[in-house]
């Protein structure tokens, strides 16, 4: 077998099983499920219809870089979204069968373990734990920069020297954030390329929660457009996107990589013979879904009803605020994380994810202890009772505490 398969650890959610077992909820309160990121809102219509009307593409093998009307949608929707005219659909975009098989899949391609020192694998922390993963089934050192509320979140880029740098290989950012939330500045991304050109390493920019946020005057900045307003082409930089947040299809499976042409000529060499294809009726389902925007604002609204409705009800006994973006709240516990969503089971019937679960201790501290992941993706009255329920039991918590 595999030896690095060894290095990996449980994903959050078998630690959350393991947490849970034994306890019994009270009765007479149904679950409600905040722990997931799980977009749980509506297919719309639009894609669904799409979707069924080229199901006869079944009976055709699909190509792995996807059909030309598919890459044209995707590049009409990064012009009009970020203002990136001229990307080329035939070098620059790669439809992919989610973020998440690609994130891992990419370090795989851009990797070379045989290359100096053992490489470094950069990637926030707390984390999407694809990265690590990817990181170790690649032959490489995952490394974490911690992002910690006294530094607004941002990353830590501090904490590797010159000499670690220069062994990273790969630099995997997630803006906005999960699950802080944080989006990456154009000042950001100015550090970032600075450091990808001083010692050569490729940059993943996951991106999957760009287009839930609260203003819809000012959508969260991605990585390609941060190049294009510093005057820089997409060198060593590539963009991962997603439908399943943007439009509420996770089953769908569908998203896309864009940037560096030289890159993507190598990821797709790799996809051809890693078998990972997209559905053909799935890339006509995408094609509506990348060309339609009336259901994404929709998205956006009904986030913000919930957002404005569970951080009213939370402010009195929890530190709870609106994010940059996505659909998490991050949220200090009173208790130690473990023990707070233990009891927030046992006591109210309401599921959310330890923060320590999303994270690795980097620089003598976990960045994700004390906090819990609460995904406000459950419909709005679902997220209204379970807000009440953790603002009844935050607040006989603190009752027994004083």
């Amino acid at each position: 077998m595999n030896p690095f398969l060894r290095k990996l650890q449980p994903y959050p959610f078998e630690k959350l099983r393991r947490l849970f077992a034994g306890v019994i909820p009270s009765a007479g309160q149904r679950e409600i499920r905040l722990s997931i990121g799980e977009p749980q809102h509506a297919t719309p219509a639009v894609i669904s219809d799409a979707l069924t009307a080229a199901i006869g593409g079944l009976a055709t093998y699909p190509a792995t870089l996807g059909s030309p009307e598919l890459r044209l949608a995707i590049a009409g929707w990064l012009e009009r979204r970020y203002g990136l005219e001229g990307i080329d659909p035939d070098t620059e975009i790669l439809p992919v069968n989610g973020s998440r098989e690609a994130l891992f899949a990419f370090a795989q391609t851009v990797v070379d373990p045989s290359r100096g020192d053992s490489p470094l694998v950069v990637s926030p922390n707390p984390f999407y734990q694809i990265y690590e993963g990817a990181a170790f089934l690649a032959g490489a050192e995952p490394r974490f920069l911690n992002t910690l509320p006294e530094n607004d979140f941002r990353l830590d880029l501090s904490a590797l020297d010159e000499s670690e740098w220069q062994r990273v290989q790969l630099l995997y950012v997630c803006s906005p954030g999960n699950p802080t939330g944080k989006v990456l500045t154009l000042d950001d991304w100015r550090e970032i390329f600075a450091l990808a050109d001083r010692h050569g390493f490729a940059i993943a920019s996951d991106e999957c929660y760009s287009e839930i946020y609260p203003d819809e005057a000012a959508p969260p900045l991605g990585c390609l457009q941060a190049a294009r307003l510093l005057g820089r082409d997409f060198e060593r930089l590539v963009m991962f996107s997603s439908l399943s947040k943007r439009s509420n299809v996770p089953g769908m499976r569908s998203g896309f990589v864009a940037g560096d042409a030289r890159i993507l000529a190598s990821f797709l060499l790799y996809r051809t013979y890693h078998g990972s294809a997209m559905n053909p009726a799935v890339q006509a389902a995408s094609v509506a879904a990348w060309n339609d925007e009336a259901h994404v604002i929709d998205n956006r609204r009904q986030y913000r009803a919930k957002f404005t409705a569970v951080i009213d009800r939370l402010a009195e006994v929890l530190p709870v605020t609106q994010p940059d973006a996505g659909f998490y709240l991050w949220v200090r516990t009173p208790i130690s994380d473990t023990d707070f969503a233990r009891r927030l089971l046992a006591e109210s019937n309401v599921v959310v994810l330890p923060g320590s679960y999303l994270a690795r201790t980097a620089q003598g501290v976990n960045p994700g202890a004390g906090f819990v992941r609460i995904a406000l993706v459950a419909p709005l009255a679902d997220c209204l009772e379970a807000a009440g329920r953790i603002r009844s039991f935050s607040s006989a918590l603190q009752e027994r505490q004083a």
